[in-house]
């Protein structure tokens, strides 16, 4: 009996990282893929104005996070913290599918609430408004390859990954006074402004497959196909999973050795509580 209190006082904290992984990645996309909505299928707004809701929405699913998860929001951030920031394996695979679920759901509310307008503006659910959910090549439009967009991918998320940690990395001139969200979603509103049009800026593999599944469950027969016909839906996925660990690599290399060294904890794990730390 002792040893299932024990079981219980173990997961606990471990199911509170898994709903704050959720949660700030639903806000996340509630925010994202909710401004694409408004902007493709109701005419209002452009892409500055994308650009910024999405910046908005990672700092606003960050402060909902951090404190109990470390707000990855993302498996290619979660994977490349497991890489080179100590975080523990086991937890990769379970904080990817918590982001991917909350993004998933997430969409499935944008989905809903925006129906009408999507069905008067793409009646048949085609390309056409595929991507209020899930980026394609080009943005559906321009003249890029599936390789061309992977290309993208990985240099957009080793952008991401690389600025994350030298943002947060408290050996650095990190942020003060808890506005490390807040430049983080300014990262996100700068690569969106330089780096969207090659494949939108997924940079995020839950941000894109999550949505691209809820759109396919709700009439977007060619929700996992780019507006070529190919499967589509892995490069979003492959490309900032490797992205991520080039990045995060290279400011392991240029950046962080080179820093003092500090007992602070590393990026990725979870704080631990006031009473445990005192």
């Amino acid at each position: 009996m002792a040893e299932g209190r024990s079981d219980r006082r173990l997961l606990t904290p471990f199911a509170g990282e898994l709903a704050a992984e959720f949660a700030g990645t639903a806000i996340l996309i509630l925010f994202g893929v909710g401004v694409v909505a408004q902007v493709v299928a109701g005419g209002i707004g452009d892409h500055d104005s994308i650009a910024w809701a999405w910046g908005l929405g990672v700092t606003l699913g960050v402060y909902t996070a951090a404190r109990i998860s470390g707000a990855h929001l993302n498996p290619a951030v979660t994977v490349a913290l497991a890489v080179f920031k100590g975080f523990s394996w086991r937890k990769v695979l379970p904080y990817a599918l918590a982001q991917t679920l909350g993004a998933f759901v997430a969409a499935l509310l944008v989905r809903w609430n925006y129906a009408e307008v999507l069905a008067k503006a793409d009646p048949g659910h085609t390309i056409k408004t595929q991507g209020v959910f899930s980026t394609l090549p080009g943005n559906g439009t321009l003249p890029v390859t599936q390789w061309g967009a992977l290309r993208d991918q990985i240099i957009g998320t080793a952008i991401l990954l690389f600025l994350i940690l030298a943002i947060s990395d408290e050996r650095n001139s990190a942020p003060l006074a808890n506005l490390a969200p807040v430049i983080v979603g300014l990262l996100v509103v700068a690569i969106g402004m330089a780096w969207g049009t090659d494949a939108g800026y997924a940079i995020n593999p839950a941000r894109d497959f999550g949505p691209r599944l809820a759109s396919f469950f709700t009439g977007y027969g060619s929700a996992f196909r780019d507006q070529y016909g190919g499967l589509y839906f892995w490069v979003p996925i492959i490309g900032p999973l490797v992205g991520g660990v080039i990045g995060a690599g290279l400011y392991q290399l240029l950046v962080a050795r080179f820093l003092p060294r500090t007992d602070t904890p590393e990026p990725g794990r979870t704080p631990e509580p006031a009473a445990q730390a005192g």
